[in-house]
């Protein structure tokens, strides 16, 4: 072998074949055994063996599989907790329908003599949607959470969505379901000192006074409560990753908006045009863009026509007006007009309904990125106008998480003086948007991008694609940051909270319900809000605090926590399993 070149790897072309069963393993052996009296492989040994058809005797023309790897698992350390047999056999069509086809044949016939008749074993059969997996968690292999996590695993398209679901699935203590069932204790165990207080009051001497007890359990519960509200944002965070983020491209017609879609995603998927106004509806692409997935957006162009087109400066120009002494002025455009002419068109019903739906999609994007563009002609330095249309800086301010492209700087002599007082401009209009998130870039002059990334940054960036690309990626990561708790800086292990990106929408909503209940526990205390807002250990509470109603606050929201685990005595445990599994 020649390994000049180095090793090489490549996917294997096998399919592998799971059968679990708690009577039927002895009945298996004759597929993987063979015309020799050999028994099943060594336990958790792989084994070459041919397969052969269990309803003929072994031949040539019997033989299924010549070349199949058999692996035998003994219950109860199985991902079912049952014995486990695995065919790994060639992946071809043929072979795998084969062999499917003789596992059920490998039980014996009913005895036709009625003195002979045993018991006859299980019918071998195709599993359900999701069986391997409900048997899993039925014998406490698996938790409700790991199961989810397995299933966005199996979802996941970039980086990002496998890494927030290897956090869901993650077995070690500051694992989802170690963290549920944690605080599930922490609840029974304060729930059990009130109904301690409750039984006990009368005829037992505590070390602490009732309003003592109840006030150290009202200030645990008050932090765990402030717990679980960072843990559920952090879930909104993962569901950006596992949902997509979404991205909405924002700016005036012919600004470059579809060029710039075009050249991130590689292909022709939006129209380009001279024409004013082609981009009517939606064009959505999803990409994968430095491991996070996507959503992008190419919307109409927000433009006024008619007689809107004449109306009394916006606010946009009177606060750029504000910085007309130092210059930065001369150099913008606030435009009202259809185009870079001034000419002014009737805009149409079916672009204004465009209109409609891009100003809308902006509003509940995740991410917006505002195209404006030069434009031909000069000022008093020469430079080229920068365009800034005041319907578009009135979308964008009411848009969150806004990022900047001025386009078209194709346009700019060698002798042009520095973007910088764009900028500062830009931020002039849009002041909440950080001088970092504003970027130079030229469609025209952009070299063919990777949507992947990689190590195209390295590469040589002529039109200032790949670093828009850059300040993007910057935005997503701090978009799907997990929060830590102000409480959290003295806590042993703060992993918590980057595990916590890996819950699912259904575990958020049932700590939100949890919070909820938590949060009429501490209404009932009476407690003072400055108190729990310090974090003391134990805060003073009323005196006709009724501590029947408080225990049944904490069982409901140690309930809550239950049925995300899978635990719960009542609910919908059995209809999630139903869901969970089926995908």
């Amino acid at each position: 072998m020649n390994l000049k070149d180095g090793e090489t790897f490549a996917l294997g072309l096998r399919t592998w074949l799971k059968v679990a069963s708690r009577q039927s393993m002895p009945y298996l052996q004759p597929l993987a055994v063979g015309p020799l009296p050999r028994a099943l492989p060594k336990p958790r040994y792989a084994a070459l063996r041919t397969l052969y058809d269990p309803s003929q005797p072994p031949s040539p023309e019997s033989i299924l599989d010549s070349d199949a790897l058999v692996l035998y698992f003994p219950a109860p350390k199985t991902v079912t907790g049952e014995d486990v047999l695995e065919l790994h056999v060639h992946g071809g069509t043929a072979t795998v329908r084969a062999v499917l086809a003789a596992i059920p044949r490998c039980l014996p016939p009913p005895s036709p003599s009625p003195s002979t008749r045993t018991i006859a074993p299980p019918p071998i059969r195709y599993a359900e949607p999701g069986e391997f997996t409900r048997r899993a968690f039925l014998h406490d292999r698996l938790s409700l959470p790991q199961i989810e996590a397995l299933g966005d695993t199996l979802a996941a398209h970039t980086e990002q969505q496998r890494r927030v679901a290897v956090r869901g699935s993650s077995t070690t203590s500051t694992s989802l379901a170690s963290t549920y069932e944690a605080w599930r204790q922490q609840l029974l165990a304060a729930r059990g000192e009130l109904e301690a207080l409750i039984d006990f009051s009368e005829d037992q001497q505590f070390e602490e006074s009732p309003a003592q007890l109840v006030g150290g359990v009202a200030g645990r519960v008050a932090r765990l409560a402030e717990r679980m509200r960072v843990h559920a944002r952090n879930a909104t965070r993962g569901e950006l990753v596992r949902n997509g983020i979404s991205l909405a491209l924002l700016g005036a017609p012919n600004a470059g908006k579809s060029s710039l879609l075009n050249r991130i995603v590689g292909r022709e998927a939006a129209i380009v045009s001279h024409e004013a106004g082609t981009t009517r509806d939606v064009v959505e692409v999803g990409l994968d863009l430095g491991g996070w997935y996507v959503r992008m957006g190419d919307m109409a162009g927000l433009r006024r026509g008619g007689s809107q087109a004449a109306v009394a400066p916006e606010a946009a120009e009177a606060e750029a007006a504000e910085g007309k002494s130092n210059g930065d002025l001369q150099s913008v455009k606030v435009s009202r007009a259809d185009d870079a002419t001034g000419q002014k068109h009737v805009v149409g019903a079916i672009e204004l309904e465009g209109i409609r739906r891009a100003q809308e999609r902006a509003l509940a994007s995740d991410v917006v990125l505002v195209v404006l563009s030069l434009e031909a002609g000069a000022d008093v330095s020469g430079d080229p106008l920068l365009r800034l249309d005041a319907e578009v800086v009135h979308t964008a301010r009411r848009c969150r998480n806004v990022v900047v492209a001025i386009n078209k700087i194709d346009l700019l002599g060698d002798n042009a003086s520095s973007p910088a007082r764009w900028v500062r401009t830009i931020q002039r209009v849009l002041p909440e948007v950080q001088a970092g998130r504003i970027f130079a870039i030229s469609c025209r002059d952009a070299s063919p991008s990777s949507p992947e990334m990689g190590s195209t940054l390295q590469q040589q960036d002529s039109g200032g694609i790949q670093a828009l690309l850059a300040g993007l990626i910057q935005q997503f990561e701090d978009l799907t940051a997990a929060i830590v708790p102000d409480d959290a800086g003295s806590a042993p292990d703060k992993s918590i909270w980057q595990e916590s990106l890996g819950a699912t929408e259904r575990q958020r909503r049932l700590l939100d319900e949890c919070a909820t209940h938590l949060d009429r526990f501490l209404e009932g205390m009476r407690t003072d809000k400055n108190e729990l807002a310090l974090g003391d250990e134990a805060v003073s509470v009323g005196d006709d605090v009724d501590v029947v109603v408080a225990a049944e606050d904490l069982r409901l929201a140690a309930e809550c926590l239950a049925k995300i685990t899978g635990k719960g005595e009542s609910g919908d445990v059995e209809e999630v399993l139903g869901v969970v599994f089926e995908k």
